[in-house]
């Protein structure tokens, strides 16, 4: 094989000091000094970001309404488990849109898809992967849900197993082709705009990510309970079956690549840990949905938004250490460095630019989907509400960006691909955090006597 330039994308999720980490990631070319980087202005930073921030909140929006709204459907009443899907699947189709945003962003700041072959090759390998990850691991988040539901229950039925794998896999493939295009069309879109797509790509991902996968979640999972019980419940049985089948056929495609071979054989780690870790969230909001029906509508704005955010600053961060060094050498100083959350917020370094800035959008950002949540879901509006949800948010975020600075440098000293690595990490413990601070905001509330939202009594 000829030797050249090797695409980012052939990163990974490597395996700390493996040889295809050494191998790969030493290979990467066009390392520049700090001091020679180009630095984003703050202006042109907030300017790039808040539309597609606004675009993704009105995405998340549209979920959580969604999600409201169906919480009375017989699919979630009679199989409960559902809810527990939800955040999996959602952070499942985040995780893989937001990696491949993230590493398409990084391939396109480094020059390495200019030309239309180069696009090409790199849409149909990685078209290829999410499809393959996305059957794989949506099965593997129905059967984790149906035993530990069974373990908490003491009963299992095979029907809902069946109507639980195949709903996931079919949601995730469609909604990881869908959105796949749309994530390689903004990508080319943004770079012949000369707008940083590390800016544009997340947020797109993370807004069309949750509504769409949770519309085909609720279609697909509607028309698949209509079986259940059913002379036709075989089909549930024969979709899901018949899609596993095909699984090799998308590794087969994806593994032609020299680039997404390397995912292919260490990057599962990831996303199989995000998914478990979501699925915890998942369980959270199984039970506050028994208390607190009223949480469903905003869990997807809480998760959503801090994922949003952290997956913009993860995909800035692992851009510019892929353009200032080689993986395993931290350009800035020791690790020990990025442990301080005065360093992550307070210092005067890009990242903490940035930092502040995402930080301080996340405030009128909440308020605004908020509000238009009060408004149109026929929620009473209380300034108890209000001051405990944004608390709990705001957390999240603060949690979600002091992590984030660690968790980037740490994997870049181990030679592991922060692209395809840190975010489903990162947006898994959003989920995680975000429905257990929101849980416990409906449980401060509860106590004072202002977590019912659709009780006029309670509005202040």
């Amino acid at each position: 094989m000829a030797e050249g330039p090797l695409s980012v994308l052939a990163a990974g999720s490597v395996l700390p000091f493996s040889t295809a980490a050494t191998g790969i990631m030493l290979r990467l070319p066009r390392y520049m000094p700090l001091n020679e980087l180009h630095i984003e202005s703050s202006k042109s930073f907030i300017l790039q970001s808040m539309f597609p921030f606004l675009v993704a909140g009105a995405g998340m929006v549209g979920a959580g309404l969604l999600l409201d709204h169906a919480a009375s459907w017989s699919l979630f009443e009679s199989t409960p488990e559902t809810f527990i899907l939800v955040p999996a699947l959602l952070g499942l189709k985040g995780n893989l849109e937001m990696t491949l945003a993230s590493r398409l962003s990084t391939m396109s700041n480094m020059g390495l898809m200019s030309t239309g072959a180069e696009q090409l090759k790199v849409a149909s390998v990685n078209l290829a992967l999410t499809q393959a990850q996305a059957i794989i691991v949506s099965f593997v988040a129905a059967v984790f849900t149906v035993v530990v539901s069974a373990i908490q229950t003491g009963q299992a039925h095979y029907s809902t197993l069946a109507l639980l794998a195949a709903s996931s896999i079919v949601t995730a493939a469609l909604a990881s082709f869908i959105l796949g295009l749309i994530m390689i069309i903004v990508i080319i879109v943004s770079v012949k705009l000369n707008v940083n797509p590390d800016n544009i790509a997340t947020p797109v991902a993370a807004s069309l990510g949750d509504l769409t996968t949770l519309a085909l979640l609720i279609l697909i999972g509607t028309l698949f309970h209509s079986m259940k019980g059913t002379s036709n419940e075989w089909v549930l049985t024969a979709v899901y079956v018949l899609l596993l089948f095909a699984a090799p056929f998308w590794i087969y495609l994806s593994s032609k690549d020299e680039s997404t071979l390397v995912v292919l054989k260490y990057g599962w780690w990831p996303v199989l840990c995000a998914m478990i870790i979501s699925s915890g969230g998942g369980f959270i909001l199984k039970v506050a949905m028994a208390r607190y029906p009223d949480i469903a509508v905003f869990q997807p704005v809480v998760n959503g938004v801090g994922g949003n955010l952290v997956a913009v600053q993860a995909s800035r961060i692992s851009t510019s250490l892929y353009q200032a060094a080689k993986i395993g050498c931290l350009p800035n100083g020791p690790l020990f460095r990025f442990v301080s959350p005065l360093r992550a917020f307070f210092s005067s370094e890009n990242d903490s630019v940035a930092a502040r800035i995402l930080l301080l959008m996340s405030i009128p950002g909440h308020l605004i989907f908020v509000t238009t949540i009060i408004l149109i879901g026929g929620i009473a509006f209380s300034v108890y509400f209000m001051v405990a949800y944004l608390i709990a948010a705001v957390a999240q975020v603060c949690i979600l960006l002091f992590l984030c600075q660690y968790l980037i440098r740490l994997m870049w000293s181990c030679k592991v691909d922060p692209d395809s690595s840190a975010i489903p990490l990162l947006s898994s413990i959003g989920d995680l955090l975000g429905t257990a601070l929101l849980m416990v905001a409906f449980i401060v509330l509860s106590i004072f006597q202002y977590a019912d939202l659709r009780s006029t009594k309670n509005a202040v």
